[in-house]
C-alpha cells in the first residue's frame, strides 16, 4: 500500500489533509485528517501519527469508543452499525488484529482493565435489544464474563441496580468500578461500586448544583484519588473524593462555548485531555495540585477539522499516546507526545 496527503492551508493557520491510500488492489480509500495552528504561542504537546492505523478501511462503522491496554500494546475500538462487527482490536503500532460480536448491541462506552493475570474489557451498552442498558464484562477474546444492569431494560432501581443509556466507566487499580449513567436517559448519576459489584456510593440527581448533573458522560481518576466527571449538559467537570465521594469541587471556566464529552489524564498526572465534540476539539488542562482543585488552565488545543466530533477517547499509560473516537468522521485517530518516533505530522 502506498500513502500520499496534500494539504490546504487557511487565513488562520486552519491545515486540512486528505490521505491518500492506494491499496495493491488499485483501488483508493481517503482519511481526512485536519488541526489547528495557533496564532498565540502554546506548548505544542502531541502529534498527529499518520501510521495509525496501518489500514482505516477496518472502520465500518460509527466509531463511539476506544480503549487501550497498555500492559500488552493492544488498542480496542467500539463502533455501532448493522451487520457489522461492534468491536475491533488492534495493535498500538496500527496493525488489525481481530474482532469480536457477540452479545454486543449498541457500544458507547469501552474500557480495558489489565494485569498481569487477568485482561478484562468493559463496554456499556445503550441499545435497546436484549442486551442494552447494562454495563459488562468480557474477556480479551470477546466472551461475556459478567452483566450488570437489567439486560434490555431501562430504570432507577438500585436493588438489583439498573442503568438507563449507561455513558462511560473507569476501573481503578483496586478494581472498582466508577460509572455515569446518564446519556440523555432517566439517570444522571455517578455509582461507585466495589468488586463484588456493591454500591459503595452514588450522585444521582438531574440538576445544575454541587454533585447533580445533565447527561455525565466520562469518568475518569487523578493521580491523587480523585474522580473527575465530565458532565457534559452543565459544561463542566465536577470532582471527588474517590473514598467518600464527597464532592471537591468544579471546573466550568474553560466549557462556555460547549460542555466536555471526554476527559482522561497523561500518564504524569500533569495534564487532562478533554474532547469537545461539537467543536471538534481537544483541550489539553493543567492538572490541579493535590489539595486544590482551582481553576481550569488551557495549555494546548487541537482543533480537528469540522464534523469530525471526538467522543471519547483514550491515553495510554506507558507511551502517553492519545487515541481519539471520532463519530463524525467513523474513525480513531492516534496522537502522540511531540517527541516521540511516530511518522507523525503537526504544528
Amino acid at each position: 500500500m502506498a500513502r500520499a496527503w496534500v494539504c490546504v492551508g487557511g487565513a488562520v493557520f486552519f491545515l486540512s489533509c486528505l490521505v491518500l491510500h492506494w491499496r495493491f488492489s488499485g483501488s483508493l480509500v481517503s482519511r481526512t485528517f485536519a488541526f489547528y495552528m495557533p496564532w498565540k504561542k502554546e506548548d505544542i504537546l502531541f502529534r498527529l501519527d499518520l501510521g495509525w492505523p496501518k489500514y482505516s478501511e477496518y472502520f465500518t462503522g460509527s466509531t463511539f469508543s476506544v480503549a487501550v491496554d497498555s500492559l500488552n500494546g493492544l488498542v480496542y475500538v467500539a463502533q455501532r452499525g448493522d451487520n457489522i462487527p461492534k468491536v475491533l482490536v488492534f495493535t498500538e503500532d496500527g496493525y488489525f488484529l481481530r474482532a469480536w460480536n457477540y452479545t454486543v448491541d449498541t457500544p458507547h462506552g469501552i474500557f480495558v482493565s489489565s494485569t498481569p493475570y487477568e485482561q478484562s474489557v468493559w463496554i456499556t451498552d445503550v441499545g435497546s435489544g436484549t442486551y442494552g442498558h447494562t454495563v459488562k464484562k468480557y474477556n480479551s477474546l470477546g466472551d461475556l464474563v459478567q452483566v450488570l444492569g437489567t439486560p434490555g431494560k431501562k430504570g432507577t432501581g438500585l436493588n438489583p441496580l439498573q442503568f438507563d443509556n449507561p455513558a462511560e466507566l473507569y476501573v481503578d487499580g483496586m478494581g472498582e468500578i466508577y460509572i455515569v449513567d446518564g446519556d440523555g436517559g432517566l439517570n444522571n448519576r455517578l455509582v461507585k461500586l466495589s468488586q463484588d459489584f456493591l454500591i459503595l456510593w452514588l450522585h444521582g440527581e438531574n440538576g445544575t448544583g454541587p454533585a447533580k448533573f445533565n447527561i455525565p458522560h466520562s469518568v475518569t481518576l487523578d493521580s491523587v484519588d480523585r474522580v473527575w466527571v465530565a458532565d457534559r449538559g452543565n459544561k463542566r467537570l465536577q470532582v471527588f473524593d474517590k473514598e467518600t465521594g464527597e464532592w471537591l469541587g468544579a471546573w466550568g471556566n474553560c466549557f462556555t462555548e460547549e460542555g466536555p464529552s471526554a476527559v482522561r489524564f497523561t500518564p504524569d498526572g500533569k495534564y487532562l485531555i478533554v474532547a469537545q465534540m461539537n467543536l471538534s476539539r481537544l483541550l489539553i488542562l493543567a492538572a490541579p495540585p493535590s489539595g486544590s482543585i482551582g481553576d481550569c488552565s488551557v495549555i494546548s488545543t487541537i482543533q480537528l477539522a469540522d464534523q469530525v466530533r471526538p467522543h471519547l477517547l483514550e491515553v495510554d499509560q506507558k507511551t502517553g499516546a492519545v487515541y481519539v473516537a471520532e463519530i463524525g468522521a467513523k474513525q480513531v485517530q492516534k496522537y502522540v507526545p511531540w517527541h516521540s518516533h511516530a511518522l507523525a505530522f503537526g504544528a
